[in-house]
């Protein structure tokens, strides 16, 4: 049993985690700023897109430079 809870947990870890953690942690941040500005009157439809412009190519980046 705890094989297999060990193997279930490595498998989340890998799919939200991936090969870069620092994306996975804004995204978190992003999510969390977006629940946190929700309840006032500010719309925050916008905020999880900008995020994701600007965590893309800081990614791409980062994969770049170390493929080489």
């Amino acid at each position: 049993m705890g094989r297999q809870l060990r193997a279930f947990g490595a498998f989340w870890y890998d799919f939200v985690v991936g090969d870069d953690w620092r994306v996975a942690v804004g995204v978190v941040v992003a999510l969390a700023a977006t629940y946190g500005i929700s309840h006032t009157s500010i719309p925050t439809w916008w905020l999880v897109p900008v995020a994701v412009v600007v965590l893309l190519p800081f990614s791409l980046w980062r994969a770049v430079r170390t493929a080489r």
